[in-house]
This record gives structure tokens, sequence and C-alpha cells, in this order.
């Protein structure tokens, strides 16, 4: 059986173990994600390294395969895509339903074929995911979009993408990607405003730039595109993933420990740095690492979720967990989804004390003494993350069903949380990454 389709995996958290030591971090999955949807243009093989061993990768895998390129796993985390067979511009809806990032395939199929058949986004169920600013950015480089039975179909009016100005009403991270992806191989110039400045959205940029894209400005609101025939073949390094970053300096704050996280960038986690130093946890960096020291907790912070520079909003469940350890009063308001405090009943059902506003984007915190164990499930992907440091902060066992979402975007984090000294176990044995067109062993990770 495929490992995408298990849905029966269980994670036991066995609270009370204060997490010390260091940990080296994952691969970017929001960067990883687009950035193979993103080989789809090059006209030679695409090398990746730091490709983080995660379902969400798997899918994204199985997705490229489906529309005829090769893909093969080199070393642990090393991935190769060849491109050159593509011969499809309609994505499968079967595994298109399993991952929004999936949405990512319609910039590079526009821009490599002219036309683009992409289901409407799958994935974690956070609220509404409009895809009007994807719509209106095709739109603006010469293409007819129109949505029909379920898929957005793009096609270019003579065959070949132009270059416009697109000014997004907002930052979307998503639009500015296929914006860019579009764009990159279009005739003239493209100028794109109110871009997301994401580090993953840099990271794409600097990607396609390497492939031998002409991109200015990224990082920055204002993106300038210059269109080039053809993209080559690369070698690429993914850049560290920021969400589980912070997801490893709250579990050690929740558990007031001492944790270390190596191998990342401090300046993609400056919002959770100054919030949780605003709780009283000491937080230091140096080039590559961050350390978090969490023995005196002092009170709670309030958080707002926005674009990068931002708090970010894959961040929210795992703050609002440490929050409901912490002494006095916290305030959390969701502004990116609309349904992200789905979870919010779960961690209730282990003792916090959370209150969500009849606007459902706000939720008012009051620490609590102690968590104690409970089933739990997990919603999605974040919401599972922030359920887990609950439960290494909880008094006795915490069940959690629903581990099919954290596989898809931790890599091996029972395996992670436990070398800081957690107790974290995997109850099923099942492996949250194998290559989809071959075999693999349900009582061990591949070995690669």
């Amino acid at each position: 059986m495929n490992v995408l389709d298990r849905l029966d995996t269980t994670l036991r958290v066995f609270g009370g173990a204060r997490l010390e030591g260091s940990v080296e971090v994952q691969g970017a999955k929001n960067a990883a994600l687009p950035i193979m949807a993103a080989a789809l243009l090059a006209r030679g093989k695409v090398t990746l390294h730091r490709v983080p061993r995660i379902t969400d990768v798997s899918v994204m895998w199985s997705l490229l395969e489906a529309l005829g390129a090769r893909v093969a796993l080199q070393g642990r985390n090393s991935i190769t895509i060849d491109a050159s067979n593509v011969n499809k511009y309609r994505a499968p809806y079967t595994l298109v339903r399993k991952l929004a990032a999936s949405f990512d395939l319609c910039g590079p199929l526009l821009g490599r074929f002219g036309r683009a058949e992409v289901p409407l986004p799958g994935g974690c169920v956070l609220g509404t995911r409009a895809t009007d600013m994807h719509e209106a950015a095709f739109r603006v480089l010469d293409a007819d979009v129109s949505v029909a039975h379920g898929y957005l179909i793009a096609s270019a009016r003579d065959g070949n993408l132009s270059g416009g100005e697109i000014e997004f009403r907002m930052p979307s991270v998503g639009a500015t990607k296929n914006a860019m992806l579009a764009a990159a191989t279009a005739r003239g110039d493209t100028i794109v405003r109110n871009a997301a400045m994401e580090p993953e959205v840099v990271d794409l940029a600097n990607f396609l730039i390497a492939m031998g894209a002409k991109i200015k400005g990224a990082g920055g609101d204002t993106l300038r595109i210059t269109g080039v025939r053809e993209l080559h073949g690369v070698e690429y390094s993914i850049i560290p993933d920021r969400i589980a970053t912070g997801t490893l300096m709250l579990a050690g704050a929740i558990t007031r420990g001492d944790v270390t996280v190596k191998n990342t960038r401090p300046d993609d986690v400056l919002a959770l740095q100054v919030a949780l130093g605003e709780c009283g946890v000491k937080v230091s960096n140096g080039e590559d690492w961050i350390r978090v020291q969490a023995e005196h907790v002092k009170g709670g912070t309030d958080v707002v979720t926005a674009p990068h520079p931002g708090f970010p909003t894959d961040l929210q469940p795992q703050m609002l967990s440490f929050l409901c350890t912490a002494p006095g009063v916290s305030v959390v308001e969701e502004s990116i989804f609309n349904a992200r405090f789905s979870y919010v009943n779960e961690l209730v059902r282990m003792g916090a004390d959370v209150r969500v506003a009849m606007d459902n984007n706000t939720a008012l915190v009051k620490g609590v003494a102690s968590l104690s164990g409970a089933p739990v499930e997990a919603p999605d992907i974040r919401a599972g993350a922030g359920l887990v440091l609950a439960g290494l902060a909880a008094a006795g066992e915490t069940e959690i069903i629903g581990l099919e979402y954290i596989d898809r975007g931790y890599e091996r984090l029972e395996e992670t949380l436990s070398s800081l000294g957690g107790q974290v176990q995997r109850s099923s044995g099942i492996i949250p990454f194998s290559e989809p067109t071959g075999t693999f062993e349900t009582s061990a990770y591949p070995s690669v």
C-alpha cells in the first residue's frame, strides 16, 4: 500500500521531559515544493539538495511523474528531476487534492506549454483558498483564464505569454510564486507589485535565477522580471525550514528546556524570537544557530499573524500551545486564514483555557498550571505540531491521531524530539516518506 493512503497512524507523547540538546533542522517544505514544480521549466536535469523527506514531497514527486518527468532519489535528501519528456499540461485531481502546493504547477505549465489545467487547491482545510489573484496575474500576462469542473484552465492567447504589470491587492505567497514562474519565460518585462516577501518566495526566485531567469527585487515588495527564452538545468540547495525551526524552538520553550537549532537562518524567525523574549524566554543566536533557554517564563504575550516579516501563520498553533502554559493572559489574532483555530477544542480537552471569539479570528488564552494528556486529533499540519508540543508539556500520555498531517510537513518529528529527550513514539511504525514509484518498508525509514 502506498504511504500516501495510510490514514491510521498515531503518535504517543509522554509529557514531562525537559528538552535539552542541539538538533539540525530540515530543508524548507514551502520552498522545496514550488522549486520542484519550477523544475518543469528547465531544459536539462535539476539536482536539488536538502529536500525534506515528507509526504508532501512524495505527492509533488508523483505529480511530476504523472506529467512525464523522471524523478530519482540521490542520497538521503537529494533528488534529480529530468523534465525533458514532460508532455502533459493537465494535473490529475487524485494527487492535487492532497496538496495545496500543487497549485504551484500552474505557472510552470503555462510557461512551458502556453496552457495549464490544474484542479483547485487541496491540502489542509485552513479556510478560504481564493485563486482570484493567481487568475488576475495570468490575465495580465496575456492568458485566458476560466474555472470549469473544478479545474483552473489558463491558456496563452497566442500560444505565448507576454509581460505586464501585476499589482496584488495584498501580498500573496501563492500568487507571487505563480506570477514569477509564468513570467520567467514570458516575452518582455513583468513588474509584480505588493509581492510576498517570504524567504521561500526568495528561495524560488534564487532557484529560477540559477537556472538563467532574470529576476530583480526578491525579498522586497516589487519584483522585476525580464523573460528569457529558456531555462537550463542546475544544482541547488533548499534553504532551512523556518517553520520547523520555530516548532523546535517552541518545543524547547514549552518544556522549559534548553534547545539549540543548528544549520538554520535566525533572521527568518525574528518575529518568533521577539515574542519569546517578551515571555521571558532567553533567545540567543549566531550565524546559523538559535538557542532557546526557557527556565524562567514570566508570562504570555499578544501575537498577530502577518505576512513576512511578521509573525508566521504557520507558527500560530505552536505558539498558542506554548502560551497555554505561560502565566497570565495572551491574545492570538489570526489575520491570514479564516479557519485556523479548529484545533483549539483539542487543546481544551487537554485542560487548556482558550476562548475563540465569534469572528473566529481571535483567541483569548489564559495560562494554566499544567496540561493533562488526552486523546486528540490533528486537523492539519501545524495544528498537529501544536498538539505534539502540548503533549510534551502535559502530565501523562497524549495520543494524537491524524499523524499523516504532521508527516506532510515534518521529517521524522518523533525522532527529532526524542533526540532532545522527549518521549515520543510512532505507534503504527508507518514511514512518512517513500519513493512514490518504488516500494517501502513499514517498519523503518527507507534505506538510501
